[in-house]
């Protein structure tokens, strides 16, 4: 009978014994899986099952639990940052009213400016009317006084004439 060859460092036989080829059978061994064999003798008790458990959750909960905190911690920074975002862009929306407001002062100075022009411009045509109107009744007074003139003149033209003519004797 052969002897195997060393063993591998991880336990696992590294080839087929001496004197076996890959393809040969080795003796005594039989085509079925190497596990059916395994679960039948092996019984597994719950302490086992909750020990592992135990274990697989001790060496994994911490981390995740970090992770857990760490998502938190990120949700509530997003959150911060989003109202943040809210803030600045709210400000934005002010300066750019700011801006709008800006325009409708520096026009309302324009449409004001055109206001008080127009206003001089009124109280000068204003003047103008008066004077004109000063003028227009100083010449009708002078028209009148001229037409009261003539007629007067007429009158004392007529009555001297009146008197020029002959009369003809009165008898008494």
């Amino acid at each position: 009978m052969s002897v195997p060859g060393p063993p591998s460092p991880d336990g696992v036989l590294a080839g087929p014994p001496e004197g076996l080829e890959a393809g040969d059978l080795t003796p005594g061994l039989s085509d079925t899986s190497p596990d059916e064999g395994l679960i039948e003798d092996l019984t597994i008790e719950d302490k086992a099952v909750e020990q592992l458990a135990e274990g697989l959750l001790s060496h994994y909960l911490p981390d995740l639990q970090r992770s857990k905190q760490a998502l938190q911690e990120l949700t509530q920074n997003q959150v911060v940052l989003l109202d943040t975002l809210e803030q600045e862009i709210s400000k934005f929306k002010e300066c750019h009213s700011m801006l709008d407001i800006n325009a409708l002062f520096t026009e309302a100075k324009h449409y004001h400016a055109k206001l008080v022009n127009i206003r001089k411009e009124m109280l000068m045509l204003h003047e103008k009317t008066s004077k004109l109107k000063k003028r227009a009744l100083k010449l009708q007074q002078k028209r009148q006084k001229e037409e009261l003139e003539r007629e007067q003149q007429r009158e004392k033209e007529f009555e001297r004439e009146k008197q020029l003519t002959a009369k003809p004797a009165k008898r008494t």
